[in-house]
């Protein structure tokens, strides 16, 4: 049974005796386009200049092949993809947990740290805990809970209104855009 070529992974290039299609468009290590080149002359250019011939662009016919330090190539490829993700932020979604009896000064710690959360990009759920018969003074947990957006007025901004999800109020917000 024969079994058809596969193309390399999409992040891997082919490198010297990988590259089987003749001719080639050949680049140098300076950048030069020297231009169609049979596969043997440009490994053999490549080896006597102490580098790798790579295949950089596969799709284009004929395939484009630069004339590099590989191992160099690799390396730096790396490090930029790693400084790049570095510079990334994830959002995560923080908790800040009240109860309809909270006490202003509670209330305001509470805002204080959803303010640091969202300062950090993060968004914030904000839950309200109902016990026992708080559950038909309902109202009281949403005004608990406007309290808290009016807080935050100046940075925040509502993503989900406040919906009661058994004896819990939940609320999601995030950062405004400004």
């Amino acid at each position: 049974m024969k079994y058809a070529p596969q193309a390399p992974p999409r992040d891997s290039h082919r490198v010297n005796e990988q590259i089987r299609l003749t001719p080639i468009f050949l680049i140098d290590e300076d950048n030069a386009q020297i231009g169609e080149t049979e596969t043997a002359e440009a490994l053999a250019m490549a080896k006597e200049r102490g580098l790798d011939l790579v295949e950089v662009a596969a799709n284009q016919r004929p395939p484009v092949c630069r004339i590099m330090d590989y191992g160099k190539f690799k390396y730096e490829t790396k490090k930029k993809a790693h400084a790049s993700k570095k510079k990334q932020h994830q959002v995560h979604l923080k908790e800040v947990r009240v109860r309809p009896k909270i006490a202003q000064g509670d209330l305001d710690v509470k805002v204080r740290r959803a303010k640091e959360f969202l300062a950090k990009g993060d968004k914030v759920q904000v839950t309200c805990l109902f016990r026992g018969r708080e559950m038909a003074h309902q109202e009281v947990g949403l005004d608990v809970m406007r309290r808290f957006v009016e807080a935050l007025a100046d940075l925040a901004k509502i993503e989900r209104e406040p919906r009661l999800e058994g004896r819990r109020m939940n609320m999601i917000v995030s950062k405004a855009k400004k």
